[in-house]
């Protein structure tokens, strides 16, 4: 099974919490929105701790390095059974200032040319409502154990 890692992002603003998330960029999210948000996150390399690989994910898809106490929350498997272990963080980032790494494929589709595509293309903060809206909806579940481990 394929795992990924990655960083739920949080603040609290207004007495209310509030969630980073990360839109993929690429011709094939360009236009879809509603539910393909997600936290930012990308798969372990081979023997790779997964708190490691959530934090390196995390810088390579930001440009933001984080360090400080995590709070690890229960994996996800998302629908294509991929399976997603995630830690929530508490900072606060301006979402115009992340640089994402880039990835290279065949664009348009079988005709040999190659383009470059930010990881992410935009990032946001959400409040509970608007993430569970935008997210991918597997990983709502997230948002839930946070907001219930915040609220003790």
């Amino acid at each position: 099974m394929k795992q990924s890692a990655g960083i739920l992002l949080f603040r609290r603003k207004n007495r209310q919490i509030e969630f980073f998330l990360v839109h993929p960029g690429g011709p094939f999210f360009a236009k879809k929105d509603l539910g393909f948000w997600t936290v930012p996150k990308g798969e372990l390399n081979e023997g790779e701790e997964a708190l490691t690989a959530a934090i390196r994910e995390f810088k390579e898809e930001t440009g933001q390095s984080l360090t400080g106490d995590f709070i690890e929350l229960t994996p996800i498997v998302q629908k294509g059974g991929k399976k997603v272990l995630c830690w929530a963080f508490e900072a606060d980032l301006d979402p115009l200032t992340i640089v994402s790494n880039t990835f290279e494929i065949e664009w348009p589709p079988r005709s040999g040319k190659k383009q470059s595509f930010a990881e992410i293309d935009k990032a946001n903060w959400f409040t509970y409502a608007d993430a569970s809206t935008y997210i991918n909806e597997k990983q709502i579940a997230l948002l839930d154990e946070l907001k219930l481990k915040l609220s003790h």
